[in-house]
């Protein structure tokens, strides 16, 4: 009789499920293809055994580590400071969970540390990984893509064609966000749009061009500033956008963070939101409830996409195909107290 300070092992649980010792192990391992009654019997019997799995056995035999990098490839006070990423990281964490997968993260802060990080990776530590920015990090890519690491990124690289990635539809939902200004009667309508250089500024900026031009209302490039996705950025824009431009009823933010830099400076300025100034951003993070007033804005499914990443990742490693595969998520409008329209039949509805 096995004693309780002996290590159970997967030979133990086959025998107390009355099973193969193979069919024990395709359960623990999360194949499906296993029948429902064996499945229950196994995970019994590994619950009342308390087993433990041996992953370095398990790597040994096959070949893999068991663990998922998860490379957050910007400064860590953006990292820290930004929602976004907490939400990805919930989503990536909920489907690796499931797999019984370890999540290994990586904050590269410098050139030297991506180097460094592209190797370490390369050497077996990881299985694949997650590639998630704000900004555009097509060299990384490339140095990971290079060095034969199965790699899903969570925006739409500028310049390479072949990666995978999950993204948000960004240009759709910047097409609602200015059909909604204009239709609440909006008719000087500026644009601060994130930088040029990533996925997310081009894409919600041609957004914004594309909603004014179905509505035959002309582009005026004087009503574009660029901002860089950051609070102080999106109160000096709009302060400078309000001095050129007095006349601005309307105003699409391209990232809520920069909206909140938004919204205090319109406030500085004495505007009114949304009688003066109606605005609308882009994310729907968890503070755009709470802001004064509260925040209009595209919402995009953060936590979906980090699950979505996850799944592209794990069928590349389970098929071993590298075929890339693009995953576009929709967004919708959400309407709070900064664009409502107010009439004397009421406000509008929030929108789901």
């Amino acid at each position: 009789m096995k004693k309780k300070s002996d290590a159970v092992t997967l030979v133990d649980v086959a025998a107390a499920a009355q099973v193969s010792r193979a069919t024990a192990s395709r359960v623990l391992t999360g194949d499906e293809r296993v029948g429902a009654r064996y499945q229950s019997a196994v995970l019994a019997a590994a619950e009342r055994l308390g087993y433990v799995p041996n992953r370095a056995a398990r790597s040994l035999r096959t070949r893999r580590s068991g663990s998922i990098g998860v490379v957050l490839a910007e400064p860590s006070a953006v990292v820290f400071g930004n929602p976004f990423f907490g939400q990805l990281l919930a989503g990536i964490a909920q489907q690796l969970n499931e797999r019984d997968l370890q999540l290994t993260l990586f904050l590269p802060q410098s050139e030297r540390d991506e180097q460094r990080l592209a190797s370490y990776l390369a050497s077996g530590h990881v299985d694949g990984v997650l590639l998630t920015f704000y900004q555009d990090r097509d060299p990384l890519y490339d140095r990971l893509a290079r060095k034969g690491i199965p790699v899903v990124v969570n925006a739409r690289p500028l310049q390479v064609s072949s990666a995978s990635y999950v993204d948000a539809d960004n240009e759709g939902g910047a097409i609602q966000a200015v059909e909604h200004l204009l239709e609440r009667g909006c008719r000087t309508i500026a644009t601060i749009a994130g930088p040029l250089g990533t996925s997310a500024g081009a894409e919600r900026l041609a957004g914004y061009r594309r909603a004014l031009e179905r509505a035959g209302v002309p582009v005026d490039e004087s009503l574009i500033r660029v901002g860089d996705f950051t609070t102080p950025s999106g109160r000096e824009v709009t302060t400078e956008l309000i001095a050129d431009r007095p006349d601005v009823d309307g105003l699409f933010v391209a990232g809520e963070l920069m909206a909140y830099g938004v919204l205090n400076a319109l406030h500085r300025l004495g505007r009114r939101m949304p009688e003066d100034v109606a605005v609308v951003s882009f994310d729907d993070l968890p503070g755009a409830a709470s802001t004064d007033p509260p925040l209009s804005s595209i919402h995009q499914p953060v936590e979906q996409m980090g699950r979505e990443m996850t799944r592209l990742l794990l069928a590349q490693l389970d098929d071993d195909d590298r075929i890339p595969r693009q995953v576009i998520l929709g967004t919708h409008l959400v309407i709070r107290e900064s664009s409502r329209r107010r009439s004397p039949a009421g406000d509008e509805p929030a929108r789901p």
